[in-house]
């Protein structure tokens, strides 16, 4: 029998991994501090539905996953994605709305390494529960001494510690989604299957969008830098990688949102939030197994 010969590199499959990781943190977190600006006019999970009801238009033009005849597993398996990524993201623009935007991106990676530390078999992963805690434990600390109203503070955490749990979930179901072959294209699905089921809840903002195409093209703007270009390249590292290598680039996030807060948003961290943010990044960093 002969030996398959490995696929030539196309496309995105001759940038290195790290790279695509690097541009997809540095496009979602600027999408995020564009969102910031249309907190105001819509309110954070409002511009967090839009977000991923505009990326679901996009891919599914671009994609047409409907040639494809996904089987009935495949579709149910995209849409409990769709729910939870829907559900992480409006999350999370709630988070940033009361807190510093790398505080808010670390905290959330307490739920990938949750899900690193439930899954592996090694003292390292166990141990990085408690690096991750410690970190977020700081971060929360620093937070709540920070001046902010206590209000803001409270409604902020516990935010971004349910985006850290549908974040977990993103992982799971993510992976699932790549390896059953669908990719783009389930996400695509899924996208939509996530944005119809919050549609009852925040559709009441459509008619004062449909009518303001400045403020729509914003929010195409914020849906494209989020979820389109970042979310199509976790797909694409996703199924070169295992879990436990993409578990060591997403160590690079922390740091690429602290950046971006600090250049965009002007939210300059502490040597508290700092120390706080190395914490997390290295308990991903020991999440990670051959």
């Amino acid at each position: 029998m002969p030996i398959p010969t490995a696929r030539p590199a196309t496309g995105l499959d001759r940038v290195p991994a790290p790279a695509l990781f690097v541009v997809s943190g540095l496009t979602q977190y600027a999408g995020a501090a564009v969102a910031v600006g249309l907190f105001a006019q819509l309110g954070a999970p409002a511009v967090g539905w839009w977000r991923i009801v505009l990326a679901a238009v996009v891919l599914l033009a671009w994609r047409r996953p409907w040639r494809r005849r996904p089987g009935r597993r495949e579709l149910v398996g995209a849409g409990m994605f769709g729910v939870v990524l829907a559900a992480m993201n409006i999350a999370f623009y709630i988070a940033i709305g009361h807190l510093p935007l790398g505080v808010v991106v670390a905290m959330e990676f307490l739920g990938p390494v949750v899900v690193a530390a439930v899954t592996g078999r090694g003292w390292r992963e166990r141990a990085a529960i408690l690096v991750a805690g410690g970190g977020v434990v700081l971060l929360a600390g620093v937070t709540l001494d920070s001046g902010l109203p206590r209000e803001d503070v409270l409604i902020g955490l516990a935010a971004a510690l349910a985006a850290a749990a549908f974040w977990a979930g993103y992982v799971v179901l993510g992976k699932r989604v790549a390896g059953a072959g669908s990719g783009v294209d389930g996400l695509a699905v899924g996208m939509a299957v996530g944005a119809l089921v919050f549609a009852p809840f925040f559709g009441a903002s459509v008619p004062e969008v449909v009518v303001d195409p400045g403020l729509l093209l914003f929010l195409l703007v914020v849906a494209v830098c989020s979820s389109v270009v970042p979310y199509v390249l976790d797909q694409v590292v996703l199924r070169r990688l295992g879990t436990a290598t993409f578990a060591v680039l997403l160590a690079l996030l922390p740091a690429t949102a602290a950046v971006v807060g600090a250049v965009v948003l002007r939210q300059l961290p502490t040597w508290p939030e700092i120390v706080g943010l190395a914490l997390v990044s290295g308990a991903i960093v020991m999440t990670a197994r051959t």
